[in-house]
């Protein structure tokens, strides 16, 4: 009989960097990553908020983690973070890109500033993040980089202003096939999560509004907004031995919106 081993989900020993962990689904990953066993390095603008995230961890019981202040559309701050995190640590197993920020605003009153703000962050910072950790990654032999899109790269509703924003995330679809591809031969699996409405600080203006939550639901076949363990699982699995098969691909977390 063929012998068959359960993969395994617990990252003990690992060392992950997570960016926008200040806060929202960046801070439920970190967590989430923390519980199952890795070491992480909390990235953030704010260090307050990376120093909050990175305490929490701790007081769940977890390894101390790193806190770090750093702006991913800096590519010289990139480079600091990165190098901070392999001196302490030794190394870096997974890089979750999550950091992102957006502006809601029709097109006709989107200024280069707002242009250069989103993209500076969502696709920039996506791109030499990967980069730059990719460089450590293949020095130690692989690892993962799991990116966080949106169910907004490939889905659109009316009345929604989302044009940079939406376009940035369909743009890190992309990215992840490409970097897969091309780091493939390195040992790095590359991946990405496209999650659908979450409870976080970004959506908190729409889903606050009653008429706007009922438009939500009445879009999302489960007919739920999202929480921390229905974005942490995803992750957890493709930062995972679980994954090692899988590269190139994007895991809609969005309760069935682009379904239909």
């Amino acid at each position: 009989m063929e012998e068959i081993h359960l993969p395994d989900m617990r990252l003990n020993g690992q060392v992950a960097m997570v960016t926008g962990a200040s806060r929202g689904i960046g801070k439920w990953i970190a967590l989430g990553l923390a519980d199952a066993g890795a070491r992480v390095a909390v990235v953030s603008r704010s260090l307050e908020g990376s120093r909050a995230t990175a305490q929490e961890i701790g007081e769940r019981g977890g390894s101390a983690a790193l806190p770090i202040e750093a702006d991913v559309s800096d590519v010289d701050a990139i480079q600091r973070m990165v190098q901070e995190v392999v001196e302490h640590f030794g190394r870096i197993d997974c890089l979750i890109n999550n950091a992102g920020i957006n502006v809601h605003k029709p097109m006709l009153e989107i200024t280069p500033a707002d242009f250069d703000a989103v993209s500076g962050v969502n696709f920039r910072g996506v791109y030499f993040t990967s980069q730059v950790v990719a460089k450590a990654m293949i020095a130690q032999g692989g690892g993962r980089i799991v990116n966080i899109s949106s169910s907004a790269g490939v889905l659109l509703r009316p009345g929604i202003p989302n044009s940079v924003y939406a376009g940035t995330k369909a743009a890190v679809i992309m990215l992840t096939k490409a970097f897969a591809e091309e780091l493939a031969q390195h040992k790095i699996n590359v991946n990405a999560v496209a999650p659908g409405y979450f409870a976080t600080p970004m959506t908190t203006d729409r889903i606050s509004d009653p008429e706007i939550h009922r438009t939500i639901l009445a879009l999302t076949p489960i007919k739920q907004i999202g929480g921390p363990a229905d974005i942490i699982g995803p992750v957890l699995f493709l930062a995972s031995e679980a994954a090692r098969f899988i590269t190139g691909q994007t895991i809609f977390v969005d309760g069935g919106r682009t379904i239909i």
